[in-house]
């Protein structure tokens, strides 16, 4: 059943439209909808002398952000598109509801330690963290991000292979490098956290080290990298976690995590599997595994180094840097596997802001004036862990003042 509004001379009709049988046309003998308004009435007809036209989009602000549609959704929450109204950067924001937060096992604390990361973080290859507002009203928190267009893993599973060309694996893959490497070097580990899920592309094609939430920082006072705790995917964890040890090399388990990913990508397979996770378990504690024929000699040199069962044999990142694989200039051929279009079939990823700037310009009026549209006011805390927003009683469509605090000067690395 489609519903369609259409006024006539100042007459609202509601049409409606029914099966593939159709409804019979009956001018003459309009159903009335209530007592309350006698010019709303129904004309029935059928299915192909209606155009249906879907619901306008109406703007939404968050503090100084226009919000957009939605780009995914994940265990905390939804992602959205969002456009910054100062300097109309392209942005997403990580919605995120307390009361799951609080069902989910150290899900707020996940969160807070993911936020406290992200603001000292500063490097091309790692994600960018913008802005943290909280709506007291709502209970809702938002995180709002540098925008990349997609992820490796929906880029692996659209094409058949699941596999990057090697040029275009290793161009990712130095860039992971990078970018774990500055982590490593400001004593920050995301432990089992590197999978292609988790590697993202920034509209410029740049990959972004995502997801800091089950990431641990070494104390200043560290002596050296040694961890306790892994909530990363099974089929990322080294033999060190999958056999019980209670502690553990960060950096290590890292290049494991690095290994695995390398593997995927190049190969689309996973060098252990198993039919349930016991399984799984099993075959990583024994460290072996076969690399698929047909791979470069060298490339396989390579993953053995990285996926070495010992982690005091397993490869460094200096070492990994040096290797001829990661120094070798690789053909560039004309194949590469693109980011996918949406399931509405965007193949460019457009703006999905656009249909709400529409609407913030040109107003729909009705009988009560302009649509109000509803931002958040900006109050902060004195605690730094976690800024705050507030709802204002009375929305307002005036354009915000904003006064934030900085999250820190960032210069390219």
């Amino acid at each position: 059943m489609v519903e369609s509004m259409v006024v006539e001379n100042g007459v609202q009709r509601l049409f409606v439209v029914g099966s593939e049988d159709g409804f019979y046309e009956n001018i003459d003998s309009p159903a009335f909808l209530g007592d309350e308004d006698p010019n709303i009435f129904f004309h029935r007809v059928d299915s192909d002398q209606i155009i249906y036209q879907p619901r306008r989009k109406r703007a939404k602000f968050i503090g100084k952000y226009l919000m957009g549609d939605a780009l995914g959704e994940g265990s905390y929450g939804k992602v959205k598109e969002m456009l910054d109204s100062e300097n109309l950067r392209r942005c997403a924001v990580k919605i995120m509801k307390r009361r799951k937060l609080r069902r989910i096992p150290n899900g707020e604390q996940n969160v807070q330690r993911e936020i406290q990361l992200l603001k000292r973080l500063c490097h091309p290859n790692v994600i960018k963290l913008y802005d943290v507002m909280y709506d007291e009203q709502k209970q809702k928190m938002y995180m709002i991000m540098e925008y990349c267009v997609g992820e490796l893993q929906e880029m692996l599973e659209s094409v058949e292979g699941h596999k990057f060309p090697i040029w275009q694996a290793h161009g990712y893959f130095t860039q992971l490098l990078n970018g774990l490497e500055y982590l490593h070097i400001i004593n920050l580990n995301f432990v089992l956290n590197i999978k292609p899920g988790n590697l993202l592309l920034a509209t410029d094609g740049t990959l972004k080290i995502s997801d800091f939430g089950v990431a641990e920082r070494l104390g200043p006072f560290a002596v050296d990298d040694t961890c306790r705790t892994s909530q990363g995917s099974p089929a990322f964890q080294p033999p060190e976690i999958a056999n019980g040890l209670e502690t553990f090399s960060g950096f290590k388990v890292d290049i494991w995590a690095a290994g695995v990913t390398l593997f995927n990508i190049t190969t689309g397979k996973y060098p252990f599997e198993g039919e349930n996770i016991y399984k799984l378990f099993e075959n990583i504690g024994k460290g072996e595994f076969t690399v698929p024929e047909g791979v470069d000699d060298l490339l396989a040199e390579l993953l053995r180094g990285m996926l070495n069962a010992n982690p005091c044999n397993r490869f460094t990142i200096q070492e990994i840097r040096k290797h001829r694989w990661v120094c070798k200039n690789h053909w560039k051929t004309n194949y590469r596997v693109p980011i996918p279009p949406t399931e509405e079939g965007d193949m460019l990823r457009s703006m999905s802001v656009v249909p709400y700037l529409d609407d913030l310009h040109n107003p729909t009026l009705d009988e009560e004036g302009p649509q109000e549209y509803s931002h958040i006011e900006e109050s902060y805390s004195a605690d730094d862990s976690l800024d705050s927003v507030r709802s204002p009683a009375t929305p307002s469509r005036r354009k915000s003042i904003l006064k934030r605090p900085s999250l820190g000067s960032c210069k390219a690395q």
